[in-house]
């Protein structure tokens, strides 16, 4: 069984971990990619578990050893995904889940075209993104105020998106997860349908 890529981007605080870990039970073994980041750790976050805390230095030891297979700089962070474990997981016939931003979307859709179905997950409205933001209060105003016009950006490539879900509420989002995560898993990517064709031909 081949594995398959499910990128999830849309704006901090649109609810992306709470929907994944309510439909976990509903879509199949999957494997959730966990970025590198350079940024420092906030409270509470633990390396190898939120994401692989490195240097700037590691970070660009890696990149020129082409160990990502997508990487961006936000709010002056270097952010990636390493290309290891992602294979390894795709050879076992899981399903790969990515939270990125729009950039990594991009990439990771140019490199694995095929293997990749797409969702964009966002409040219903940007009021309601900054009420979550505030309400969850991890962030001094600043870093919010930029994360709001972050998402007046990023709510434009929406159309790039196989699916969009609206997160108004848990239940009903995590519901529309799971069934595109277990839509992704019958995509076929065209080594794939050539194959098929070979044996149904024979």
């Amino acid at each position: 069984m081949q594995g398959a890529i499910l990128v999830l981007s849309g704006p901090s605080g649109a609810g992306k971990s709470t929907i994944i870990n309510n439909a976990s039970e509903n879509i199949g073994e999957y494997y959730f990619s966990i970025s590198t980041t350079t940024r420092k750790p906030r409270e509470g976050e633990k390396n190898g578990v939120d994401y692989y805390f490195v240097t700037h230095e590691e970070f660009e030891e890696g990149i020129k050893a082409g160990e990502f297979l997508e990487y961006a700089t936000v709010h002056g962070n270097y952010y990636g995904t390493s290309l290891k474990p992602v294979n390894d997981a795709l050879s076992q016939g899981k399903l790969v889940i990515f939270d990125i931003d729009i950039q990594g979307h991009r990439l990771v859709r140019a490199k694995m075209g095929d293997f990749v179905t797409s969702a964009f997950i966002t409040p219903p409205t940007l009021r309601e993104l900054e009420k979550r933001l505030y309400a969850r209060a991890t962030d001094d105003t600043s870093i919010i105020e930029r994360r709001v016009e972050n998402a007046k950006e990023e709510i434009k490539a929406i159309g790039e998106f196989d699916f969009v879900i609206i997160n108004d509420e848990i239940p009903k989002a995590s519901n529309q997860f799971a069934t595109i995560a277990n839509a992704a898993r019958l995509k076929q990517n065209s080594d794939e349908l050539e194959n098929f064709v070979k044996f149904w031909q024979n």
